[in-house]
């Protein structure tokens, strides 16, 4: 298992640097999503092998799908993030695209924004009062102007109030972003306001195209089909392989067949669909442009790679950056909580053996999770002993992978949801630290739990840094620091293994 580890990792390094040199520059398609596709694959078989061992080997199926429906995955990430390098296209070399035999899509070129003038420097400088925000120096870049100075008086009240005046002076040509610079110090941005002057050159209609709904039926009704062949397995029918279509049709014909799989899929379905309900929902109460949630159905696996929405616009500040990222897995969690228990409570007690691990659900062994132990002692009671482990009904699997869904998006790491966390209760520069801490301590815990070295691959490849907020100077309030402080003692009972002496206790 070290050699298989030492692998992954040398693998995921070469992919890794592979991506960032040779599509970085050409999409805005993040490097770290782009190198997760490719090496999902190899997670798969890392998983499979951890487990069911080495024997027996993965079937033929999970290989080959796996791969085509990553390299269309690709595919469609990297041309939806596709840039075109406006300063080396020419006219004619435009001209020339468009009457090639095959079709092409031409980009909409996005609007110039012009910098701020010498001339207008004194409009600038009034809209900082020397009582609020004491102006010393103005640095000019090619794509922002900083202002940098003392703070007299409160973060909020600054920067709504410098917000007021620049947009007096300059109505929304800019976006004003608040920022803590290395010696502690904040200082102001004016950048480039691309996104307004974008929506003045766009019809209403296209703007309204953000949501896609549409889009978004179609994904969800597809994720339902996957997840329900998946749930269909496990329930315990054998499907045949995918690519034999007609015995496959055959065999899902049948309404009693089909419905064995509608558990799991409607329960693992309904925890991904509210945990980003509660992003949306949250960044829709702060006016936030955002798309639907999209569901991302895959024939294999889990039958999903989860679900995602997009935001369009930027945050205000670091109130509604923590608001919107805690909703989500706080949402997840509270619909995961009572059918997991429900699930447990109607699954299998069985023997531990050697085949019983963390992702097992034929032998789950619940003392894995401090979480998960306490919830299957209250829903099994006596039954439960410290020689039993689980066989799961197709509900508590679900329940289980959304508490696995919590614990992943709650790791304080870049932009995970547990990233936008710290990063909004302790400011930019102490989540990096954290983050990387974090990311240590997962890869540690790797080396003795086989189960989280796939995550701990991903994690320390994701980028550290995260977005700011427009202002992200101003700290929260203490309901809120605690609520953040919770939902990480929330992702440490669900990771880590229950303690022996509360074992004794519980008799499990």
């Amino acid at each position: 298992m070290a050699f298989w580890f030492l692998f992954i990792l040398l693998l995921g390094l070469a992919t890794y640097l592979m991506v960032q040199h040779s599509v970085a520059h050409i999409t805005r398609t993040p490097v770290w999503l782009l190198w997760l596709v490719l090496m999902t694959p190899a997670f798969l078989l890392s998983g499979w092998t951890l487990i069911y061992g080495a024997k027996p080997p993965p079937p033929p199926g999970l290989i080959i799908w796996s791969l085509f429906v990553c390299t269309l995955l690709y595919w469609m990430l990297f041309h939806w993030g596709r840039r075109v390098p406006r300063d080396t296209q020419t006219e004619a070399e435009s001209q020339a695209q468009a009457s090639e035999s095959q079709p092409t899509i031409q980009p909409t070129p996005e609007p110039i924004v012009r910098p701020i003038e010498p001339t207008e420097e004194t409009q600038l400088r009034n809209c900082f009062p020397w009582s609020v925000y004491y102006v010393q120096n103005i640095e000019y870049r090619p794509q922002a102007v900083i202002c940098r100075g003392q703070l007299r008086t409160k973060a909020s009240n600054a920067y709504q109030q410098i917000k007021t005046n620049i947009e007096a002076q300059f109505g929304d040509r800019f976006l004003l972003i608040f920022q803590e610079g290395l010696n502690d110090k904040p200082f102001f941005v004016l950048v480039p306001n691309i996104q307004a002057a974008k929506e003045r050159n766009t019809p209403r209609r296209d703007q309204e195209r953000l949501t896609k709904p549409g889009l978004a039926l179609l994904l969800l009704v597809a994720t339902l089909l996957t997840t329900t062949l998946v749930g269909v397995e496990i329930a315990g029918v054998s499907l045949p392989p995918l690519w034999e279509i007609g015995s496959l049709f055959k065999v899902l014909s049948n309404p009693d067949i089909l419905f064995k799989g509608l558990p799991y899929a409607l329960g693992l379905m309904t925890i991904l669909g509210i945990h980003e309900l509660g992003h949306y929902l949250t960044a829709k109460f702060y006016k936030i442009r955002s798309t639907l949630p999209y569901f991302i159905p895959v024939p294999f696996f889990l039958g999903t790679f989860g679900a995602f929405i997009q935001m369009r616009s930027p945050i205000p500040n670091r109130k509604a950056l923590f608001d919107i990222s805690i909703a989500g897995p706080i949402a997840g969690f509270v619909v995961t909580l009572p059918l997991l228990i429900w699930g447990l409570a109607n699954s299998d007690v069985v023997a531990i053996t050697e085949k019983t691990r963390l992702l097992n659900p034929d032998a789950l062994n619940p003392k894995y999770s401090i979480l998960l132990a306490l919830l299957s002692k209250l829903a099994l009671g006596s039954e439960l002993t410290a020689k039993s482990a689980l066989d799961l009904h197709p509900v508590a699997v679900a329940g289980f992978l959304g508490l696995i869904v919590t614990a992943l998006n709650l790791m304080p790491v870049g932009q995970l949801d547990g990233g936008h966390i710290v990063h909004a209760m302790f400011g930019q520069r102490t989540a990096m630290v954290i983050g990387q801490i974090a990311r240590v301590l997962l890869l540690l815990l790797a080396l003795v739990r086989e189960e989280f070295l796939v995550w701990a691959i991903i994690l320390l490849f994701m980028p550290l840094i995260d977005e700011p907020a427009l202002n992200d100077v101003s700290e929260l309030d203490n309901k809120r620091d605690v609520w953040g402080l919770l939902a990480m003692a929330l992702l440490i009972i669900i990771i880590l293994p229950l303690p022996q002496a509360i074992a004794n206790l519980l008799q499990i």
